[in-house]
């Protein structure tokens, strides 16, 4: 189902928990809702469709990713870049790191780990943000 979108500050603030199988309705519903928005966003955070779980999906090819739990491990080569968010107006300079380690649940809950770099990166380090209560 498609979700409205979540633009206060107060609540996008808020650390999400974590999720778990039960929780397979608000993923899809995020999936739903960033298919929905796919032309003006590349990532969506589970907070930004008001649940606070710690779910994100990313445009990732051939298809979007959702990842459930995701933690960065590994980070590396820092830089200074500029985003914006569907959230919130305008764009706020950031530090991200050209390549990371992401660990997460699948779809089905099965455990992976993925290397990134450059914007798949940088799309998962501010969707990991959302999830922490970091708002950029």
């Amino acid at each position: 189902m498609i979700r409205p979108i979540e633009h206060d500050p107060m609540f996008l603030a808020q650390k999400s928990s974590a999720a778990s199988k039960a929780d397979r309705q608000v993923g899809q519903d995020l999936l739903d809702t960033f298919q929905a928005h796919r032309q003006n966003c590349i990532g969506m955070a589970a907070n930004m469709i008001g649940q606070l779980k710690a779910i994100i999906v990313i445009d990732f090819v051939p298809q979007p990713l959702l990842m459930y739990n995701p933690q960065i491990i590994q980070h590396a080569d820092p830089y200074e870049t500029s985003e914006g968010c569907l959230s919130l107006e305008g764009k706020r300079p950031t530090t991200r790191f050209r390549q990371i380690t992401v660990v997460f649940y699948d779809q089905d809950f099965n455990k992976r780990i993925l290397k990134l770099s450059d914007l798949y990166a940088e799309i998962v380090q501010h969707e990991v943000d959302h999830i922490n209560g970091v708002l950029i």
